[in-house]
Parts: structure tokens; C-alpha cells; sequence
């Protein structure tokens, strides 16, 4: 079975290199060198119906949390490079800050509009939850309601958005049979995906559809460090 790397960034920065944060710097020098070794980019939606990836070499890159520095930094740079994307987006904050970090730390995210004037020969979007919060902190009513609201949200406002989700935080039950709920209440509420960190490549076709597997890529890694996750994962 081929491997599947799947990359996760958040934030982007003129200048700063650290953490959830990455370097408009960093970032283009990611994007030549998968150009240059020949990856070819996935959206999420376009391996629904796939059984293989007849290319040897493949990648899917996902932005989390819909930041504005998403729109402004590294869209241009997958316009330059021709590479797909998807953005996650937590509905409830379009138009505002993430509110779920410390407020000396907050950073726009993007409006409405913004978002609908993404081009989506490139940009894919899907759901990051309504609301942002840990789906191992809530209940089965909770999650009901989180789902519910995203799809109200995305058919009223006309958004094409792809039933995959990410989970914030990484967060979802991991005891067995709360598990196994968890993911059968995702299915019967039409979503496709659903998307953990882990920071391993995934085998293709996915054994669990969600319970998907990102490669965290943090600001201050060097390029060698990246193209080993991209090649392994992590390590230890």
C-alpha cells in the first residue's frame, strides 16, 4: 500500500519561524521542493473514490483554523507553486480572531467573503468544528449539535465546503467503545473524514477514514527535518 504523507500548518509570518508558526520563508522553501521532486498534491475530496495514487510521489498539505495570514501569505505561494490545498475552518469565528488562545496571541481569521473568494481549483474547503472545542471534551449532543450547525451554516451561506473534519486540538474519544461512537455519529452525520495529528504517514486507501493521520510541520524545522517527515514521520 503507498504511503500517504498529510501536512498540517496553521499560522503564516513575514518573519517569525516557531511553533504553529512558519515563515513565508520556510513555507515557499517547502513548496519548491516538493515542486522540484515531482509530489503531486491532493484536495481531501479527490481520494473519496480513489483505490490507489498512481503517482510514487504524493501529498495532501491542510491549513487549519482559516487565518487571514492563510489568504494573504500562503495562498500566493500555492498559486506560484500549483499546488492543492485545503483549509479547515472553525465557522463560528469567520470574521474575528481565534478566541481560543491567550489574547496577546490571537490572529484574524478570515470573513465570509473571504473565504468564498478563494479559488477552489486550489483551495478545498472543509470543517474545523463550529466552535473550536475538544470533541473528547463533549457530549454525544454536543457533537450533534457542533455538526449540525456546520452544515446549516455552509448550505445557508452557499459554501462549497467538503464533509471532511479536523479535529481541533487533535482531541477526539480514544476509549474503545467511546471511540467507536464517536465515529459512527461522524458517519451518520454525512461526514467522509476525519482528521487527527498522530504525525505518521498514512497507508492508501485509509484503513479508518477517521482516524486520518497529519504530520504536524512546525515553524523553526529545517529543511532536511521536513523532508524526513515527509519521508517517515516522526521518529520517536
Amino acid at each position: 500500500m503507498p504511503k500517504l504523507p498529510i501536512l498540517m500548518y496553521h499560522d503564516i509570518s513575514l518573519t517569525k519561524s516557531e511553533g504553529l508558526i512558519i515563515s513565508v520563508k520556510n513555507l515557499e522553501q517547502q513548496f519548491k521542493w516538493l515542486v522540484d521532486n515531482n509530489y503531486k498534491s491532493y484536495h481531501i475530496s479527490e481520494l473519496e473514490k480513489r483505490n490507489d495514487l498512481p503517482n510514487k510521489k504524493n501529498i495532501v498539505l491542510t491549513f487549519d483554523d482559516g487565518f487571514v495570514s492563510q489568504l494573504e501569505l500562503a495562498f500566493p505561494l500555492l498559486e506560484k507553486y500549483n499546488l492543492k490545498a485545503t483549509f479547515f475552518i472553525p465557522l463560528a469565528f469567520l470574521g474575528i480572531r481565534d478566541e481560543w488562545n491567550s489574547e496577546e496571541t490571537q490572529q484574524p481569521i478570515m470573513t465570509l467573503e473571504q473565504i468564498k473568494s478563494l479559488n477552489s481549483d486550489l483551495i478545498e474547503l472543509a470543517f474545523h468544528s463550529f466552535y473550536h472545542r475538544k470533541y473528547s471534551e463533549l457530549s454525544e449532543a454536543e457533537i450533534a449539535e457542533d455538526s449540525k450547525k456546520c452544515f446549516e451554516f455552509s448550505a445557508e451561506n452557499n459554501l462549497n465546503f467538503y464533509p471532511a473534519v479536523a479535529y481541533p486540538y487533535g482531541k477526539y474519544p480514544r476509549e474503545s467503545e467511546a471511540k467507536i461512537s464517536f465515529f459512527d455519529q461522524l458517519k451518520n452525520e454525512k461526514f467522509k473524514y476525519g482528521l487527527r495529528i498522530g504525525n505518521r504517514l498514512n497507508s492508501f486507501p485509509f484503513k479508518n477514514p477517521f482516524e486520518i493521520r497529519r504530520i504536524d510541520i512546525k515553524g523553526e524545522f529545517s529543511l532536511s527535518k521536513f523532508k524526513k517527515r515527509i519521508s517517515w514521520g516522526k521518529l520517536f
